[in-house]
């Protein structure tokens, strides 16, 4: 069977884990960073934080186009990692994992995200885009 694309990226955050991880499952904190700037709307999160729990995150582009993913959680460990699956409502059958690992430094945390199982490299590619304006826009909010 073939391997199916995956990809990992790293971020030193200036920020302890503790805050990082509330940044990504307190909605009123997920709503800060994700999705993309410029929108009409503002993002909206929902989350269930345990395992078996779902989560959704919705936003709309510049464009006004609506996006919306949503997963369940398959692993939670406070302030160190998360893992959840990750499908968008429009490609449901899509589905793929994502997991968030957060490491303390001594400048604050080393923030390792592995997101696995794409449907193909464009889904990859795509993803891979999108994860690092998110990130970035994380690091700016946690500043």
């Amino acid at each position: 069977m073939a391997t199916k694309p995956s990809l990992v990226l790293k971020r030193r955050l200036k920020a302890a884990p503790e805050k990082v991880y509330e940044a990504w499952t307190k909605p009123e904190q997920m709503t800060q960073w994700w999705g993309v700037a410029g929108g009409p709307k503002p993002p909206v999160a929902e989350t269930d934080l345990r395992v078996g729990g779902r989560f959704r995150v919705q936003f709309w582009d510049p464009r006004n186009e609506h996006h919306s993913v949503s997963g369940l959680y398959r692993e939670v460990v406070p302030n160190r990692k998360l893992s959840f699956s990750w499908a968008w409502q429009s490609t449901p059958e899509r589905e793929s994992l994502v997991t968030i690992e957060l490491n303390p430094i001594i400048e604050g945390t080393m923030l390792t995200l592995t997101h696995e199982q794409f449907f193909d490299e464009k889904a990859r590619d795509d993803h891979g885009r999108g994860w690092n304006v998110a990130l970035d826009r994380l690091e700016t909010f946690l500043a």
